[in-house]
């Protein structure tokens, strides 16, 4: 109970519903709200389960079945034990294809360990509280690899789409899945094709009509069933249905029983990669979801504690044949508009589900798989940030680069490559940004830009003394500019030189380094480094580094003015 109670920084948002009391009026907004959202979440589990597995792969369940479990547990435990009063969790369009690179290369037992690893390494990221840490990801990264997202989810879907049958399933790989089509198209169901872009085209005007009650996706999937299984167009029509692509019993009317993977030392390092990709993807994508939830309720999440449910979530779903889980912003955004306040709303969602797998999951076997497929391509256009890719010309050219690096790795390679290389790329541009940021300047006695006791302008330098005062961040990006601003002096270095610090707020290893070797060069040749005004945390580096005693502690001056009166002692006892 300590734990819960707040221990680690763990601290739920249920308890503190309950704790400040709960009404009768907030708990029939939130049933209200979480009936809604388990309707408008039953399309897209279904949807999300079968596109995240690819044709052909052995699984304990149908692949629809995975993502409503999904859906249910992982649900109840986010909204039960997050740090967001109103997220909602379940399936997300954005691991598709993370979990198809995992399930292809190391099958459905892989997919499990790595999802479970993802839950420990967010657990850890929450205990040690990286909640903050994650929303500084370059946005330019997200952006990229979002909009890659959505290019990859609506080219999976291109067989379903338009019903092509084939008797091998389309290749993984961007450039062999296009070619694959090319030659396939003319085998294009009509019927198929129509199918899903009339429910598309529903889903995506559906909003205009203003009826938050009824989801789009719904209704979409309701009008094709019919079409299809009142009227008989699947079979006579070719249009395959959940059921003749997956099997009758394609959604078990209950939960699974408890699954317990085969784990090995190889089989996790192998995994270590992915694993660490879904926990960063999660990360990204519930915190972002809980900020946009906080702008429209005007409340505040606990990031750390949401990355603990988030991680909880995802380590115990695979044992119940789960696919990985993180916050849903659509979701999220419909609980709130429709009255959501609580973790209550959450968890009647997660039973919403739960009591249609119950009572009416034979019923599922007769949604058309191109109304899935429609459901999937309006989530993707609604996520892919498709304004930033039209604004490349107006922004920075190194965000430009990142973020269209990023963007063509999600679609060409994977996500895992994606944010590796796009945060190092982010990593680069912000160095050079940095060193972009802070000077390394001669300092004579003209100079008028500082207080009276830093001011150099009608104070005398003696002969023999050489003054530069650094200005921002000496961070590893910007020392080199201290080494080149010597070598402009002539490579003649003084018989005292003094650096003034005064508006250096951090230093680095890497400049601590450039400094060491600045003293060093000087007193080879005789001479004495002289610090001035320096902060309290480059002298917390100096003295970690036992590098005060070296400089000599006399050589720190807290102003310009002691560190004049200090050099012309040295240059009178030459």
């Amino acid at each position: 109970m300590h734990l819960l109670g707040g221990g680690f920084g763990f601290k739920p948002k249920t308890l503190e519903v309950f704790r400040n009391g709960y009404g009768r009026a907030q708990l029939g907004a939130d049933i209200s709200a979480g009936v809604t959202v388990g309707l408008i979440a039953l399309p897209l589990a279904l949807a999300l389960g079968i596109a995240s597995i690819p044709a052909g792969a052995e699984t304990p369940f149908p692949p629809p079945a995975m993502g409503l479990f999904t859906a249910i547990i992982a649900g109840a435990i986010i909204s039960a034990l997050g740090g967001s009063r109103v997220q909602i969790g379940g399936p997300t369009a954005a691991f598709i294809p993370l979990v198809l690179l995992v399930v292809e290369r190391h099958g459905f037992g892989g997919l499990v360990v790595a999802t479970i690893m993802a839950g420990f390494i967010l657990v850890i990221m929450g205990l040690a509280r990286m909640g903050t840490l994650i929303k500084f990801i370059p946005w330019p990264v997200v952006s990229g690899f979002t909009t890659g997202i959505a290019v990859s989810i609506i080219v999976s879907q291109m067989a379903d789409m338009f019903g092509i049958r084939a008797d091998s399933p389309p290749p993984r790989e961007f450039f062999e899945k296009l070619v694959w089509m090319s030659e396939h198209i003319v085998h294009l169901n009509v019927a198929t094709t129509v199918l899903t872009f009339v429910s598309l085209g529903l889903i995506l005007f559906w909003p205009r009509l203003k009826l938050k009650r009824v989801p789009g996706s719904i209704v979409a999937m309701l009008l094709a069933t019919v079409l299809v299984a009142v009227f008989g167009l699947g079979e006579s029509w070719g249009i395959a249905t959940v059921g003749s692509k997956y099997g009758a019993a394609a959604i078990p009317s209950g939960l699974p029983p408890f699954l317990f993977p085969e784990i090995s030392l190889a089989l996790i390092r192998d995994l270590l990669g992915p694993a660490t990709a879904i926990a960063l993807l999660g990360a990204i994508e519930s915190l972002l979801s809980a900020v946009v939830a906080d702008g429209m309720t005007n409340e505040r999440h606990d990031s750390n504690t949401e990355l603990i449910a988030q991680g909880i979530a995802n380590i115990v779903c695979p044992f119940f044949a789960g696919i990985p889980a993180t916050g849903a912003i659509a979701r999220t955004s419909a609980n709130v508009s429709n009255g959501g306040r609580t973790p209550v709303a959450g968890l009647v969602h997660a039973l919403t589900l739960l009591l249609i797998v119950l009572f009416f999951s034979r019923y599922a076997a007769f949604v058309p798989v191109a109304a899935m497929s429609a459901v999937l391509i309006a989530v993707a256009l609604r996520m892919g940030d498709w304004n930033d890719l039209r604004q490349l010309k107006r922004m920075p050219a190194g965000d430009g680069v990142v973020l269209v690096t990023t963007f063509l790795l999600t679609v060409v390679f994977d996500l895992v490559v994606a944010i590796e290389i796009g945060m190092v790329l982010a990593a680069v541009l912000f160095i050079r940004r940095v060193s972009e940021t802070t000077e390394v300047s001669l300092v004579t006695a003209d100079d008028v830009l500082e207080s009276p006791a830093h001011q150099a302008q009608g104070k005398t330098i003696p002969p023999g003394v050489m003054v530069y005062r650094i200005f921002g961040p000496f961070l590893f990006g910007a020392a080199q500019k201290m080494e080149d601003a010597l070598l402009r002096a002539g490579g003649m270095l003084p018989r005292v030189l003094i650096l003034r610090l005064q508006l250096v707020p951090v230093m680095d290893s890497t400049a601590l380094n450039a400094l060491e070797n600045v003293v060093e060069r000087m007193k080879q040749r005789g001479g004495t480094v002289i610090l001035s005004g320096i902060h309290h945390q480059p002298l917390s580096l100096l003295r970690q580094a036992h590098f005060i005693d070296v400089i000599g502690r006399e050589n720190f001056c807290g102003n310009f003015d002691e560190a004049l009166e200090r050099a012309k002692e040295l240059v009178v006892t030459e």
